[in-house]
């Protein structure tokens, strides 16, 4: 089984709207059950907070469901506890290497590593552009899927 967990600043906006279309991607797929998908924050700012509307919103555009889902914040635990951490932004990442005292086992990873396009999920806090973040999520998450399928993750 594959482990991944999706990292963000606050765990309400790009890291489950990437939780929720990876769990999307690999139920489509039929893999369901090879896998496990979390999210979470390198903050504590919004513990316990559900997904920001409008990014439900955008995943609802999209026939997806992410109900009951609260943000998190990551724990040095995780690293342990997933195959890949992979985080929307260079902050991000910043932030996952101290929380998890660095990255021994090469686990932490930027989304858009995974794509044409590296570089880090547009943020829709500040842009308020979520169809952009909509398309890095997307974008991100696809080729994850196929990187993890050709054993390249």
């Amino acid at each position: 089984m594959t482990k991944i967990l999706f990292v963000c600043h606050g765990n309400i906006c790009r890291s489950p709207m990437a939780e929720f279309v990876m769990k999307a991607l690999v139920k489509k797929e039929g893999l369901e059950r090879e896998f496990f998908i979390a999210s979470a924050a390198t903050s504590t700012e919004e513990i316990g907070n559900p997904v920001y509307p409008p990014a439900r919103r955008m995943l609802q555009k999209h026939g997806i469901d992410c109900a009951g889902k609260t943000a998190r914040q990551m724990t040095a635990r995780d690293y342990g506890q997933y195959d890949l951490l992979v985080g929307m932004d260079g902050a991000n990442l910043r932030n996952m290497r101290r929380i998890c005292g660095g990255d021994r086992d090469d686990k932490l990873r930027l989304l858009r590593e995974y794509t044409d396009r590296p570089g880090d999920v547009a943020d829709p806090w500040y842009t308020g552009d979520f169809e952009a973040t909509w398309r890095d999520v997307d974008e991100g998450c696809r080729g994850l899927l196929a990187a993890i399928r050709q054993g390249q993750a």
